[in-house]
């Protein structure tokens, strides 16, 4: 018995011992999972031209497309750069500036496995651009057009060569162009030749609804599952074309979250592994319970941008300097939002090269904004009423509406009666595009949707130029200053980085002197993540980079 018994337990320890080892590779071939709860209220549209702001090219865009120009997202202490992407060259003709030669790069693969090259940036150009080309479509012009509003056409030299016109002359162009992702033409037109539609527009968008469910890009992940409002998941293109940037993490899930006590409570139980924008009041119990609090100043402004139609009260400029002398911006930070934003002077503070050397000196000076709304004729008799569209939520967007309400209490003191309209992220983003005369402003004399400032058209030429206004691009409040459609063409067309920059920073420093926005805040993307994450860098930029980002058992 005593053998028998000893034998069976010899047998079931050479089981176990076996298991064990046999499990080992197992264990360390486990498929590892990023989960995030992003802000917005949706998932992003994934068909290649995102909407929900850069929430949607920072999620559905950047990670499953490339565009011929990226962003460099690999340091957390300079600011992000413009990098080659699907182009590994641009030069402008210097016989004429309206036509620029892109070189691509060379064996790059979509999704599917077809081949990206010269016939598929042409297909992706005119797929906003051309209005009778097949896969032409407008719900993704929108988002597109309105950021690189110059580009005309395109056109191949061959394969591996396109030349792109503008249609006037735009040293913007390359940055600009950050913003159109590739799609595959082939997966598309398979898409096409399946649908069901009863004429070509309607089997048109019958392949592009499809596409959005089983996309293909060049991008270093891939489509796995997607399930609209609730979640999208993506794994690693193992055969992505810069292997440095092959991702590190198997699969990635993304979660709209778009109340940020509800992200916090879905991190601190585990339920997510990072947020976006965490509960300022919880980053206390977020750090003592070990979890990582990233965040670094981002090129990224939130703002109150004005209307400037007729019979808006902001077309006086004693009420537009009286709005920024009259919030203390210090006691935002320090108070309402524990330390997670910058103070806004400007769309660029002390030290940029966009700076220049504005006279008006945003700061808090109640006295000053009391006199100058006495000057206008308002008084504590006599109040001001400004009523101002907002979202719930958003990228960017920080913590909109206790943000707000902060400030409707601070303008309170400054003569200012303050009505907020509060309506959904995405809803409030297209109404941007839209502009202060459209009925979907509801009347409102301010918008408040933050902007991203890495560039010179999306800092400062899409709202200062009067060309800009809806529906070409964010002029929302249809601005009209000569001035400032002076200092736009002067640098658009000045090709030389130095002048440029001077240009720029004139045309920046006669903005705050204007009192252009109610200037508040720079966002720090804060974003709380698990101590499992390792490798992550957060970059001076409203983009990150997720290859880099391993997770720890």
């Amino acid at each position: 018995m005593r053998n028998k018994t000893g034998n069976r337990r010899s047998k079931a320890g050479w089981l176990l011992a076996t298991a064990l080892t046999l499990g080992l590779p197992q264990m360390a071939n486990a498929e590892t999972v990023l989960r995030i709860g992003m802000t917005a209220a949706d998932i992003p549209r994934t068909l290649g031209q995102p909407d929900q702001g850069f929430e949607g090219n920072r999620f559905t865009g950047l990670t499953m497309y490339d565009g011929l120009t990226s962003w460099d997202l690999s340091s957390a202490d300079k600011p992000s750069v413009m990098i080659p992407g699907l182009a590994t060259e641009w030069k402008v003709d210097d016989a004429d500036k309206k036509k620029w030669i892109f070189k691509l790069r060379p064996g790059v693969k979509f999704h599917d496995g077809s081949d990206f090259n010269a016939d598929a940036v042409v297909w992706n150009v005119e797929k906003v651009l051309k209005q009778d080309a097949p896969q032409f479509d407008a719900s993704q012009v929108g988002v597109t057009a309105s950021r690189m509003p110059t580009l005309a056409s395109a056109r191949k030299i061959d394969d591996v060569t396109v030349e792109l016109t503008t249609k006037e002359p735009d040293s913007f162009l390359p940055i600009n162009l950050t913003n159109l992702f590739m799609a595959s033409p082939a997966k598309w037109q398979k898409l096409y030749e399946a649908a069901e539609g009863a004429d070509a527009k309607a089997k048109s968008q019958a392949a592009w609804a499809a596409f959005a469910k089983d996309a293909s890009g060049t991008g270093p992940w891939k489509m796995s599952k997607f399930t609209p409002r609730e979640r999208l998941e993506l794994v690693k293109n193992d055969g992505y074309w810069d292997k440095a940037r092959v991702p590190k993490v198997d699969k990635m899930v993304l979660l709209p979250m778009p109340e940020a006590n509800a992200r916090t409570a879905a991190l601190l139980s585990g339920q997510v592994d990072w947020v976006e924008a965490p509960a300022p009041d919880a980053v206390k119990e977020i750090k003592q319970r070990g979890f990582t609090l990233q965040q670094n100043e981002s090129p990224h402004v939130w703002p109150w941008q004005f209307s400037r139609i007729e019979g808006s009260p902001w077309n006086d400029i004693r009420v537009r300097k009286a709005a920024n002398l009259c919030v203390d911006r210090e006691g935002l930070r320090d108070g309402l939002l524990a330390g997670l934003m910058v103070p806004a002077t400007g769309t660029f503070e002390p030290g940029h090269p966009w700076r220049g050397n504005p006279t008006f000196q945003i700061k808090y000076d109640k006295a000053a904004a009391q006199k100058l709304m006495q000057e206008a004729g308002y008084g504590p008799n006599k109040k001001l009423t400004v009523k101002t569209q907002t979202s719930a939520s958003g990228s960017g967007q920080m913590q909109p509406l206790p943000m707000n309400e902060y400030l409707q209490q601070a303008l309170a003191e400054c003569y200012f009666d303050v009505q907020l309209d509060v309506i959904e992220w995405n809803t409030l983003f297209t109404n941007w595009r839209r502009g202060a005369k459209d009925p979907t402003a509801n009347g409102s004399h301010a918008t408040n949707v933050t902007y991203a400032a890495m560039d010179p058209f999306f800092a400062l030429v899409r709202f200062l130029q009067s060309s800009m206004a809806p529906p070409v691009s964010n002029n929302w409040g249809f601005i009209n200053n000569p001035k400032f459609d002076e200092l736009v063409t002067k640098a658009r067309q000045t090709f030389d980085p130095a002048a440029r920059d001077a240009a720029l920073a004139e045309l920046h420093a006669a903005s705050v002197d204007d009192a252009a926005f109610l200037y508040v805040a720079h966002d720090v993307s804060p974003r709380a993540m698990s101590p499992k994450i390792k490798g992550f860098v957060q970059p001076k930029s409203w983009f990150v980079d997720f290859s880099p980002i391993t997770m720890t058992p």
